[in-house]
């Protein structure tokens, strides 16, 4: 037979039955789709972070830099004059606010244009630019032509801007074309930028073009507390800022196109079934075993195009809606990004549509192979097939037990994250295999209470189910799988949520922070001035201050923050030391000793009493861990040091921040108030009160989870998509059963109540195998993943209602997928079903 003829065969049953490809195309393109849209925003937010810096960086090779206060000029001058490098280019880097934009920032770039020379970072200007007012002019700039025409300027106009706590007006020099990640930049001469940094004789890098053996002989004679690094470090740092956070969200993605797979094979069995007649007559006919396979595969690979090719153009727009929360949370967890701009790359497209085909393809081998089984001349019966299903169910529970044994072994030898979110994987296989022998023995433990206490309708329900395995089995994995997901998720937020609250519960303290109004934005480091530290020693009400300067630094080519500390007794208190006594660990701090946080800990393996090294302006020094304290503040680390030592190996020692404890007895807000007047003539500064930050801490928690809350429930709609498609192929292949009850006189409103009371067992069993997957899966996220992935512990944040959300959410779902059904089952006319037996 040709394969013409066995296309028009399957193209026949589909027309038939148009609902189910529908089903299928939706779920495949659902499951695509939210692959794609979180690639899209992951990929957007890495190449945004990796093309600023690496334009930043040009055509450099390596980067000179040194501690908070930059680079001392006169570093540079010894590179030309002394070492004779004359490819190399001193960077001043910062940022500015124009006043008419308040929501725009730009990174402020201060070049040398003779020194500029090879390293292909200064951008084509307009022919209207006075290059000789960019040198002589202190205030001249460069500004992007898009900002430009935004605010309506041109060669020869002023813009007033903000940088730091200082507003001035500069001079438009010109404007140059803002090609690819270039339109947040503001370019001056050098000198200028010192100027209006307030950087004095430092700069903020110093960018070389060097070989290798160059460069290592360089290193080695470069001054204490100054280092040389490879110029493609600076991108890689900002990419493994995000990557614990990109696999956490791609793994997500996955788990809807998993669920989607489901809605694949119950298409093709589906379809296999109905033609198991016309499969054993094309046997006979001569038809083999192997084009039989390949039908019913190219069926399955026709069905997976077209939901691609959906999944694609749906995951496209979503994609581009999530761009922006994606950058949001980048922006507030791990990078300044100016701006996220949409990247839709060629091979993320690829890939998405050979996840989508290829998933397809596999859930379709055990239906085709079904097919291809088919004996000459006589179609297998239906029942024969559930026999062999529940016989398969005690080989697949011996499978699922093995997967299990197999997620313990991968955790057991992996302590990286691509094993824990493989034993995940190998979870969700586990309970998919699982549930149709999970399934059998609820409706074996429910039919008995159902025949005593119920009418024959819930007897009927119980048993249907168990007579039709194939089907319902594979509804209820989709359902629990889905669910389990949420509630595992669920807890892991809710643990996540509750950690966070109860660190930053113990760790504000303090009655009031206060920092200088400019350096509230996160854009640049602004000093708190020691006037109005001393000034607010001396207000009324007033019994202790704490003070903060934080900076980043690296070790081993990884971001940490440090922290430099004054703190009084009760801010002391607020840090939960683990591993030996407190008093024992702040002694140690006090003579010199440093507090790593958790995840520094986690990453490093250091306990109390070990060595870290860490780069400082007089050199690489050797500090001894105190102790190990817990904290959210950042998944790459944070080092505590008392003040008193930062002048020792750093030469900037200003001050950030303040917290300021009140007097027992004093109204916080009256010394709040007072402190914001005694700093009105010195300083504008931006007082909070504790509460406040706890609030504002706790919204960008729950704007960091926004995605994820998406996510879950874009899986628990593909999942909703398969019930509804296993119930409709289920009334259709029983629909000679239900015209015989109706003609032995069963009404159509209680033909309808059969099949909601199926529905209801159905969700009800889905949702209580969900309980123990959604369980496992939060223990994997809260004690494997997470700590994996970020380094930190979290508290255990168990609430019961979730576990009776979770069965009563599958228990609707199940009900509501069942709607449709049953309304076209009351409808249908029992006599054309009689008549086509």
């Amino acid at each position: 037979m040709t394969p013409a003829l066995l296309l028009r065969a399957g193209w026949r049953q589909w027309r038939q039955q148009p609902w189910q490809p529908v089903l299928a195309i939706a779920g495949i393109a659902l499951g695509v789709a939210v692959v794609l849209a979180v690639a899209i925003a992951t990929d957007s937010a890495r190449l945004s972070l990796h093309e600023a810096l690496e334009r930043l960086g040009g055509r450099a090779t390596h980067t000179i830099t040194a501690g908070p206060a930059g680079v001392a000029q006169d570093v540079y001058r010894r590179l030309r004059v002394d070492a004779g490098l004359h490819e190399a280019a001193p960077v001043v880097e910062g940022w500015l606010q124009p006043v008419a934009t308040p929501g725009r920032w730009l990174r402020l770039l201060g070049f040398d244009p003779f020194a500029e020379t090879g390293f292909g970072r200064l951008p084509g200007v307009d022919a209207d630019v006075d290059t000789g007012a960019l040198l002589t002019r202190p205030r001249a700039i460069l500004l992007p032509a898009g900002l430009a025409a935004q605010l309506g300027l041109r060669a020869g106009d002023t813009v007033e801007v903000r940088i730091g706590e200082h507003a001035t007006t500069l001079d438009v020099a010109g404007t140059f074309a803002a090609d690819g990640g270039s339109g947040d930049w503001v370019i001056a001469d050098i000198a200028t930028a010192q100027v209006l940094l307030g950087l004095g004789d430092r700069i903020t890098r110093i960018d070389l073009r060097l070989d290798a053996a160059a460069a290592t002989a360089l290193a080695a004679r470069l001054p204490p507390g100054v280092t040389l690094e490879a110029a493609g470090a600076r991108a890689r740092t900002g990419e493994r800022l995000t990557a614990a956070f990109e696999l956490n969200l791609t793994a997500m993605s996955l788990l809807a196109l998993l669920v989607g797979t489901f809605l694949i094979y119950e298409t093709m069995t589906f379809s296999v079934l109905r033609r198991r007649a016309l499969f054993g007559s094309l046997r006979a006919l001569g038809v083999t075993r192997r084009e039989l396979l390949a039908q019913v595969l190219l069926e399955a690979a026709a069905l997976g195009v077209l939901g691609t090719a959906v999944g694609l153009l749906l995951g496209s727009v979503l994609g581009a809606r999530l761009v922006p929360l994606v950058g949001r949370t980048v922006n507030d967890l791990y990078y300044p990004l100016v701006d996220t701009r949409l990247h839709l790359p060629p091979g993320v497209f690829a890939g998405c549509a050979a996840l989508g085909l290829g998933a397809t393809v596999l859930a379709a081998l055990a239906p085709a192979w079904e097919a291809a089984g088919s004996a000459p001349g006589r179609a297998s019966n239906r029942a024969q097939y559930e026999n062999r299903w529940r016989r398969l169910s005690r080989q697949l529970l011996l499978g699922a037990a093995a997967l299990g044994a197999a997620a313990v072994a991968v955790l057991a030898g992996s302590d990286g994250l691509p094993g824990g979110f493989g034993a995940l994987l190998l979870l969700v296989l586990a309970a998919t295999l699982a549930t149709p022998r999970l399934l059998l023995a609820f409706t074996a433990v429910l039919a008995p209470s159902a025949e005593r206490r119920t009418g024959p309708l819930a007897r009927l329900a119980v048993r249907d189910l168990r007579r039709n395995l194939s089907r319902t089995a594979v509804a209820a994995a989709a359902l629990a799988v889905a669910f389990g997901a949420a509630l595992g998720v669920t807890l892991m937020v809710d643990s996540f949520r509750a950690g966070v609250t109860l660190w930053l519960e113990d760790l504000l303290r303090a009655d009031v922070y206060a920092a200088p109004l400019a350096g509230t934005d996160g854009h640049g480091f602004v000093p708190l001035a020691p006037a109005v530290i001393a000034a607010w020693r001396t207000v009324p009400g007033v019994v202790a201050i704490a003070t903060y300067r934080r900076f980043d630094t690296r070790i081993d080519e990884q971001p940490v923050q440090l922290i430099a500390a004054t703190l009084p007794p009760a801010a002391r208190a607020g840090y939960r030391l683990s591993d030996g006594p407190p008093e024992r660990a702040w002694a140690a701090f006090d003579a010199g000793a440093v507090l790593v946080s958790e995840p520094l800990a986690y990453r490093l393996k250091l306990a109390p009493g070990a060595t870290l090294r860490l780069p400082t302006d007089a050199g690489t020094r050797d500090f001894t861990v105190a102790g190990v304290f817990h904290d959210y503040g950042s998944e790459h680390g944070r080092i505590l040091l008392d003040h008193a030592q930062l002048g020792h190996f750093w030469a900037d020692t200003r001050i950030g921040s303040v917290g300021v404890f009140v007097a027992a007895g004093a109204d916080p807000t009256a010394v709040r108030a007072r402190l914001e007047t005694a700093a009105a003539p010195l300083q504008a500064v931006k007082t909070q009160g504790n509460r406040d930050i706890l609030a504002l801490s706790l919204a960008v928690f729950e704007r960091t989870f926004t995605i994820t809350a998406l996510l879950r429930a874009l899986a628990v709609g593909v999942a909703f998509c398969g019930v509804l498609s296993s119930l409709l192929a289920l009334q259709l292949e029983r629909a000679r059963d239900f015209a015989v009850l109706r003609a032995l006189g069963l009404t159509p409103a209680e033909l309808g109540r059969l099949v909601s009371l199926e529905c209801g067992v159905l969700g009800l069993a889905s949702g209580l195998l969900a309980l123990p997957l959604g369980l496992g899966i939060g223990v994997l996220l809260i004690e494997v993943i997470n700590r994996r992935a970020f380094g930190w512990t979290m508290p255990w944040a168990f609430d019961p209602a979730a576990l009776l959300q979770t069965v009563l959410l599958a228990l609707v779902a199940a009900l509501l997928a069942g709607v449709y059904p049953s309304w076209r089952l009351a409808h249908s006319r029992p006599a054309a079903a009689l008549r086509e037996e």
